[in-house]
C-alpha cells in the first residue's frame, strides 16, 4: 500500500486526519491495519510515545491472521517509537526482523526502510554506511518506484555518516548525489534539505563563500514562502563567525534561537545548543 499521499511530515496532526478518514474508507483487512500502523507513527512524531505504543498494542494480536506488508510495518513503528523515545536497544531487534520479513516477502521498499532505520541505531559510522549501501544496492535494483525513490535519504545518511568520520570531501559528494535524486523526484521542500547539508559539509570544508551563497538563495526562498528557518539562519550565522564577521552573525544566531527554541518536534536541538545560540546572539 502506497501510504505517502497520505503524508506531510511537517505536520503529523494533519497527516493523521488524512490517515483516519482512509481508514474510515477502507474495508477490515490488510490494508486498515497498515493505516493504524501510520496513524502511530503520526504520534510518534509528535512525541506522543504513550499513544502510540497503545496504538501498536491493539494491532498486535490481530498480526497473526494478516499478510506480510502490516506485519512489517507494525515491526517498523513499534521500533521508531523505541527508538524517537530515546531507547535504541529495544528498537534494534525489530528493525532486524522487520528487514528480515520485508525481504522474505520482497517488499523492496520496506526492507530499505527496515536497513535505513537499522542504521539509524547503529552507532558506528562504517556500520551505518554498509548497512545504508546495502539498502542502496536494493533500491538500485527494485522494479518499485518507491524502492527507488529511496536513493535520495540513503545518498543523505551516508553522506551523515562520512561527515562524522571527518571524511568531507567525500561526504560532498554524496550529498550532492543526494541533491540530484531530490531533484529527480522533485520535492522543493527536500530539495531545500538536501541544498542545506551540501551548505553544512562546504563551512566543514573551510569554504565558507561557496556556503554561505547556498544559505542566501535558501533565506531568500524560505522569506518567499513565509516559512523562516532556524537552522539556514544558524549556518548563515556559523559561517559568518568563522570569518569572523561577528557583529555580521550575531543577530543569524538571535534569529536561529528564536525559532529553534520554540520548534516543538524532534528536530528540536537539545537544551545546550539552544543556549550556545542564545549566549552568541548578544
Amino acid at each position: 500500500m502506497d501510504v505517502s499521499p497520505y503524508w506531510n511530515f511537517n505536520d503529523p496532526a494533519a497527516s493523521e486526519v488524512a490517515f483516519r478518514r482512509a481508514l474510515d474508507a477502507s474495508p477490515a483487512g490488510d490494508d486498515a491495519l497498515t493505516l493504524q500502523t501510520q496513524i502511530a507513527r503520526t504520534y510518534s512524531l509528535r512525541a506522543r510515545f504513550d499513544a502510540a505504543h497503545a496504538l501498536l498494542d491493539t494491532i498486535e494480536p490481530r498480526l497473526a491472521t494478516a499478510g506480510a506488508e502490516p506485519r512489517v510495518r507494525y515491526l517498523l513503528e513499534r521500533g521508531r517509537t523505541f527508538r524517537s523515545s530515546k531507547a535504541p536497544d529495544r528498537a534494534r531487534p525489530l528493525f532486524v526482523e522487520a528487514a528480515d520479513r520485508a525481504h522474505d516477502a520482497k517488499l523492496d521498499a520496506l526492507e530499505i526502510d527496515a536497513l535505513h532505520m537499522f542504521a539509524l541505531v547503529e552507532t558506528e559510522p562504517e556500520a551505518q554506511m554498509a548497512l545504508n549501501r546495502r539498502a542502496l544496492a536494493i533500491a538500485a535494483a527494485s522494479a518499485d518506484p518507491i524502492a527507488r525513490n529511496w536513493d535520495a535519504s540513503l545518498a543523505n545518511n551516508i553522506g551523515m555518516s562520512l561527515h562524522d568520520s571527518g571524511r568531507y570531501d567525500e561526504a560532498l559528494a554524496s550529498f550532492q548525489a543526494a541533491l540530484a535524486a531530490r531533484e529527480r523526484i522533485g520535492k522543493a521542500d527536500l530539495i531545500r534539505v538536501a541544498r542545506w547539508m551540501i551548505a553544512w559539509t562546504l563551512r566543514s570544508l573551510r569554504r565558507h563563500d561557496e556556503a554561505l551563497a547556498i544559505l542566501r538563495r535558501l533565506e531568500a526562498e524560505h522569506a518567499d514562502a513565509h516559512a523562516p528557518d532556524g537552522f539556514t539562519f544558524e549556518e548563515i550565522a556559523e559561517n559568518l563567525l568563522a570569518k569572523e564577521q561577528t557583529d555580521a552573525a550575531k543577530p543569524y544566531f538571535a534569529k536561529a534561537w528564536q525559532l529553534l527554541s520554540a520548534d516543538t518536534s524532534l528536530d528540536r536541538p537539545d537544551d545546550a545548543h539552544l543556549a550556545r545560540l542564545e549566549r552568541l546572539s548578544h
